[in-house]
């Protein structure tokens, strides 16, 4: 009987849905997966097919306080011995983790066990929780080459790209849409739990700067935090726009093949879908990362051509305004770069993972670099 294939990743969508993708392919080639998380998954959770999922302990480090050291410490302590034991009683053939400080008990427990792992690095830039377990991997798989890295870790690294969910993959077969079909210009704009609170401030005001004309051809989706649903709500009907707002969209890659411009953040899982879809974007990179990652993967987007930047500091009322009244105007340049963005998208991706995952399953490929 073949051994099963524990996952883990942090509760987020950034970090699950790659590893949804993964579940579903090695599903497919007739493994059986579980998952190793923390408590947020049961947002996503009912559509993770994992055969059953393992809520383990974790904290981010929030301070440099010994108070916040201590607590984070003992609480990956508890998440370590919790992951041991399930990694012990499963016996699972690998690990593959996902990043998010959830990630670090069930990988470090891999080290401990001896359990062949692998670490899935969806930015251009390797993050602090992964940097911490990367030499104690078997094999780094990367969505792009990563500058800088140490040499005992590039010779792990297998570039496979980001795997997106099969309902991007079904997206990813709807042409771009025809602005001239219906007159209308479809915006979605979305964020994660920071983003969707910064959205929410900044872009009725930047609407209201659109002419009327302009505003009755936007037909508007959004995500906001529950909180700001009925102010945000109150301000486009006073506008006059056609807005659907919800606190979460569970057919988000429909919604993103839908639209004519996308409005959001840049983090991994956004830019693989961006361009595994094909459509154009206004990027407002996380601000004070200390790894700086969503600009990374903003920037490159960017230097092809496949979406706009603006840092969050200069995104005035104003200078959102002129970006989209610009780009309202010119759908050649809108279909240009939805065109670059899809043709840096890795549609392959979650089958070239799932190969790396199954030759280090069986032993076939061993990348440990020194130090592992």
């Amino acid at each position: 009987m073949t051994k099963p294939i524990l996952l883990t990743a942090g509760g987020t969508g950034g970090h699950l849905f790659p590893a949804q993708s993964l579940a579903s392919e090695l599903i497919r080639r007739g493994y059986d997966v579980e998952l190793a998380t923390d408590e947020r998954a049961d947002k996503y959770g009912s559509a993770f097919p994992a055969r059953d999922v393992h809520i383990i302990a974790s904290e981010t480090l929030r301070g440099r306080s010994p108070v916040s050291i201590i607590k984070t410490g003992l609480s990956l302590l508890r998440g370590t011995l919790q992951a041991r034991s399930v990694i012990r009683r499963l016996q699972p053939s690998v690990v593959v983790g996902f990043g998010g400080y959830p990630t670090f008990p069930p990988m470090f427990a891999a080290r401990m066990t001896g359990t062949p792992s692998i670490l899935h690095e969806a930015n251009g830039v390797m993050g602090r929780a992964n940097r911490m377990l990367a030499k104690g991997v078997t094999a780094i798989a990367i969505s792009s080459p990563l500058k800088g890295l140490d040499p005992a870790l590039a010779r792990k690294c297998v570039e496979t790209g980001n795997p997106v969910r099969d309902a991007v993959i079904d997206a990813a077969r709807v042409p771009y849409p025809d602005q001239q079909a219906d007159g209308l210009f479809r915006l979605l704009v979305f964020g994660g739990s920071q983003g969707a609170k910064f959205f929410s401030d900044a872009l009725p005001p930047a609407l209201k700067l659109l002419s009327e004309p302009q505003r009755a051809r936007l037909h508007l989706v959004q995500q906001c935090r529950p909180e700001d649903l009925e102010r945000v709500r109150a301000e486009y009907q006073a506008l006059g726009i056609h807005a659907e707002l919800n606190s979460f969209f569970t057919d988000m890659p429909s919604r993103i093949a839908a639209s004519h411009l996308v409005i959001c953040r840049s983090g991994a899982s956004s830019v693989s879908e961006l361009t595994a879809i094909g459509r154009p974007s206004i990027l407002v990179p996380l601000p004070g990362a200390l790894d700086q990652d969503q600009m990374v993967n903003a920037r490159g987007l960017e230097a092809v051509g496949g979406a706009f930047v603006i840092p969050q500091g200069e995104l005035s009322a104003e200078r959102l305004a002129h970006e989209i009244t610009c780009l309202m105007g010119t759908p050649e340049t809108l279909r240009k770069a939805a065109d670059v963005a899809r043709s840096q998208g890795k549609a392959d991706a979650v089958q070239r993972l799932a190969d790396l995952v199954e030759q280090v399953a069986s032993g076939a490929i061993i990348l440990k670099g020194d130090g592992a």
